[in-house]
């Protein structure tokens, strides 16, 4: 038996063994989005206290394995993170902030020197999100939560906010850099369809050392405050 991801393997083989792999081939699909909840839920009760992985959290875990190719190993490993992240806060729970710290410590999406080329708009957005996520400690937020952030912190820099049609390409550049993903999902009452936003690789505190510069930078404009205090 031989187990392969790439079929053109065979190709290299002799022609007898090529015949016979090439008549019994099982094709194995991707795990989707529920069956990878399923298998996250399944060793979150194998290996944690009950009520100590909340759902969103297992949400955000399933997804971020979806967006690799459905990989359940890939899934595994950021939940185990994610709780060695929470044993090591003292926390009660596994929050979404410890698997996007998981995530960072898998591999860095979020490069500095991709941070210091965002426009002022893009960062002000960034951090109208990592707030939003650090006061609710939920792992997606709606557009229209990500839009009221934004409008908070562009009133608090004094700074008159950009359309609705622009802060989409904002967030269409900051999903193509690795820092934050779109979903699209069902309303509760299942009458339409709502855009939600999750941060992926940038855990609030890198997001809170990369900008702090760029916010000290511009604390001798009366516009501006101090970054440690808004996020």
């Amino acid at each position: 038996m031989c187990i392969l991801k790439d079929l053109k393997v065979i190709e290299k083989l002799d022609a007898s063994t090529k015949s016979t792999l090439q008549s019994n081939i099982i094709y194995l699909e991707r795990y989707t989005f529920e069956q990878l909840v399923d298998i996250i839920v399944d060793r979150v009760n194998l290996a944690f206290k009950p009520n100590a992985v909340p759902e969103d959290t297992i949400s955000l875990i399933a997804e971020l394995a979806r967006s690799e190719g459905g990989n359940a190993r890939f899934a595994i490993e950021l939940l185990w993170r994610a709780g060695k992240y929470a044993d090591a806060e003292e926390l009660e729970t596994v929050v979404p902030e410890c698997v996007r710290r998981a995530v960072s410590g898998i591999y860095a999406m979020a490069r500095k020197s991709d941070l210091a080329y965002l426009s002022l708009h893009e960062r002000l957005l960034l951090l109208g999100i990592a707030r939003f996520f650090k006061e609710n400690e939920r792992a997606y937020a709606s557009m229209g939560e990500v839009e009221q952030a934004y409008a908070v912190v562009c009133e608090e820099f004094d700074v008159k906010p950009h359309t609705h049609t622009q802060l989409w390409k904002y967030l269409q550049s900051l999903s193509a850099l690795g820092i934050l993903k779109k979903k699209v999902s069902l309303v509760e009452n299942g009458r339409g369809r709502t855009t939600l936003i999750y941060l992926i690789g940038a855990p609030l505190m890198n997001l809170k050392r990369s900008f702090s510069p760029f916010w000290k930078r511009k604390s001798t404009n009366r516009h501006y405050k101090s970054f440690d205090t808004l996020v």
